[in-house]
């Protein structure tokens, strides 16, 4: 694979990263290193490993999968997304809000995010590519991605643009699932 073939397939499959990580900065009081690095470093694996498991999984399951992986981002992206909303309108402002970065919903939202790598692995099986330079590139990528993302995240909920963030971002996270779901119709 060409260069800026793998600079540009790396940063789309990030986009999705990016747009969670925003989302999760905003919906933090304090964003410490730790919980950006916890969920960069998450993202990261996860974008790193889905193409190898693409690959070995191998042309054979991609027509399954393919035919619903939508469904899956969209209810997974749906489901953490409607927590955080409700989480935002029942918030106790002088509780802080759950850490993300932790636990399941770190799990769902790393899964979600890298569904579509995935679909890449079972591209390069298809096409009788390498997978493991690509797929340390994307990974890279995509701990970049989320690590600026919630850096940019937490700097625009700083300014106080939005009185409840979690609901902001509950949003975007549910408008994100949609998005990609309707990307696959």
């Amino acid at each position: 694979m060409k260069s800026v073939e793998l600079i540009l397939l790396a940063f789309g499959l990030g986009l999705d990263a990016f747009s969670v990580a925003v989302a999760f900065g905003m919906c933090q009081k304090t964003c410490p290193v730790g919980a950006r690095l916890r969920l960069s470093l998450s993202f990261g694996a996860f974008q790193f490993l889905m193409p190898l498991l693409g690959f070995l999984a191998g042309a054979r399951v991609a027509n399954v999968i393919a035919s619903f992986d939508h469904f899956v981002v969209l209810g997974i992206l749906s489901f953490v997304g409607v927590k955080m909303l409700l989480e935002g309108l029942r918030r106790d402002d002088t509780k802080p809000f759950p850490d993300l970065s932790r636990g399941w919903p770190l799990l769902f939202a790393s899964l979600a995010t890298s569904i579509d790598a995935l679909a890449v692995g079972f591209s390069f099986a298809l096409l009788q590519k390498g997978v493991l330079f690509e797929a340390l590139v994307i990974g890279i990528f995509a701990f970049s991605m989320t690590y600026l993302g919630v850096s940019f995240g937490y700097r625009v909920q700083e300014k106080a643009i939005f009185s409840r963030p979690e609901v902001f971002g509950g949003i975007v996270l549910i408008l994100i699932g949609f998005k990609v779901f309707l990307e696959h119709l």
